[in-house]
């Protein structure tokens, strides 16, 4: 929960289902420091619905008429008036055919939807805060779509700008660990651990955490 002064985390639900859409708004609001600012059921209405509002974070299904997830954020990931919206998919099974264009169109995290509610809430807050949710599982999808898809690795072509830390960081963060994993692996704070991954965020010009994954496993950095 946060202080009554603090700003609130802004959040669209874009769901076709409308019992998924009426799940999430009562979760969202029952927290204080979350706030619902709308609702759209499929891809074409949320992007209207993103670019008027705004949001910190949207959560979206990725199969919807009309438009499909991947499509709208692949729109959302191309209007710079748009950065600051953070993307977390909503999917049926981690194993989801398309998780690894979802990572590609720009997503900040998976999200499968029967997860616990605390699991849910922790989700939105990490993609408000710039990180990512991507459990082991789903980074080992993304990691065999890789295998089958490109099997010849290349590094990055500012890789060797990190230094032997920042790759080591790199590497964790491409197995899926958060920060304060990274942390405690690495034997350092999760305030330091921050400071190294958004080092080599900007050091690769990196969009966001989650594509530091595609570059981790591009690199080698990743088995």
């Amino acid at each position: 929960m946060s202080d009554a002064g603090a700003s609130r985390v802004r959040v669209v639900v874009v769901d076709d289902q409308p019992l998924v859409r009426m799940g999430l708004r009562t979760l969202i609001g029952s927290e204080d420091d979350l706030e619902l600012v709308g609702e759209a059921e499929d891809g074409r209405a949320a992007l209207d619905l993103v670019r008027r509002v705004r949001p910190d974070v949207a959560l979206m299904d990725i199969r919807m008429p009309r438009l499909d997830g991947i499509e709208a954020m692949r729109a959302i990931a191309a209007d710079p008036t748009l950065a600051g919206v953070r993307v977390v998919v909503l999917t049926t099974f981690e194993t989801d055919e398309h998780v690894f264009d979802a990572l590609q169109a720009g997503a900040a995290g998976f999200l499968v939807k029967d997860s616990e509610p605390a699991d849910m809430l922790r989700a939105v807050r990490l993609a408000a805060a710039g990180e990512s949710l991507l459990s082991p599982s789903v980074t080992r999808r993304v990691i065999d779509s890789f295998a089958r898809s490109a099997p010849a690795r290349r590094g990055h072509p500012r890789l060797s700008d990190l230094t032997e830390r920042e790759r080591e960081v790199l590497g964790l963060i491409g197995e899926g660990l958060s920060n304060d994993e990274i942390g405690t692996r690495l034997v350092v704070s999760p305030a330091t651990a921050r400071t190294h991954v958004s080092r080599v965020m900007t050091k690769l010009g990196a969009r966001d955490r989650a594509q530091l994954v595609v570059v981790a496993y591009q690199s080698g950095l990743v088995r």
